[in-house]
């Protein structure tokens, strides 16, 4: 892929690489049980194999493979991977500056290869959008590192998944490894206490609003969050969280 031919030679790319395949055994965990998952549902092998392949959304097929199994509606099914997947919305309005600079096509590869591990790494190692070209440079390097280890993890391990779904029973609960590496990287990112609050707030909304329907408490979980933020802010600086304590 010309995405990663274009980098891989720089340092960055390298770090991209590392820092992923520290959390690399819980996205296996993940794309594993998603490939197990979708067989057991009564996914053909090949349908499996395609939507491991095209969709590269673990929330959103898991979301999606029981509406498939009963039959639901195609909207339906379209509607709950699309609310599901709305937080994406909002990773790539934060990495709009990173990226504007690129061509179009490369754009929509990155847009592609995102996932919440990758957007979550590469935000912590670059928390601003660089200013001269060599900095841009080593931004895309550690971008494609880090998607590359990410994405081929999780294909991998989902055909894998598919292909061994038989002998490996769902109630082993391995996807549970990839739930606790999110947990894992958002206490690291959890560094100021408004950032601790709104991680609070954002919990609280998503339990509060489980039942309803198509997954559309992980939306109202993420519009409390960012609207708790955006009135802290404007708070006096005396007064907002991550300033109590600082003088």
């Amino acid at each position: 892929m010309f995405f990663i031919s274009t980098n891989y030679r720089h340092p960055e790319f390298r770090k991209g690489v590392r820092d992923m395949l520290s959390v690399a055994p819980g996205i296996a965990a993940w794309g594993l049980m998603t490939g197990v998952a979708m067989v057991k549902s009564g996914m053909s092998v090949f349908e499996a194999l395609l939507m491991g392949l095209i969709v590269f959304a673990g929330s959103s097929q898991l979301a999606a493979i029981p509406l498939i199994a009963a039959g639901a509606p195609m909207w339906i099914i379209l509607a709950t991977g699309f609310c599901v997947n709305l937080r994406f919305v909002v990773f790539s309005i934060h990495l709009r500056p990173y990226m504007m600079h690129l061509p179009r096509w490369q754009r929509m590869v990155s847009g592609y290869l995102t996932a919440d591990l990758t957007y979550v790494l590469f935000t912590r190692r670059h928390p601003h959008p660089a200013e001269d070209a060599a900095g841009r440079r080593g931004e895309q390097a550690y971008l494609a590192g880090n998607s590359m280890v990410n994405w081929l993890c999780w294909v991998i391990m989902s055909v894998v998944g598919v292909v061994t779904a038989n002998f490996i029973p769902t109630h082993w609960g391995l996807g549970f490894a990839g739930i606790l590496a999110l947990v894992g990287m958002l206490s690291s990112l959890a560094s100021s206490r408004l950032r601790v609050v709104s991680a609070g707030i954002a919990g609280a909304a998503a339990v509060a609003a489980f039942a309803l329907p198509l997954k559309l408490n992980i939306l109202v979980a993420i519009a409390a969050a960012v609207a708790l933020c955006l009135m802290l802010e404007k708070m006096p600086v005396g007064g907002r969280p991550d300033q109590q304590g600082v003088k």
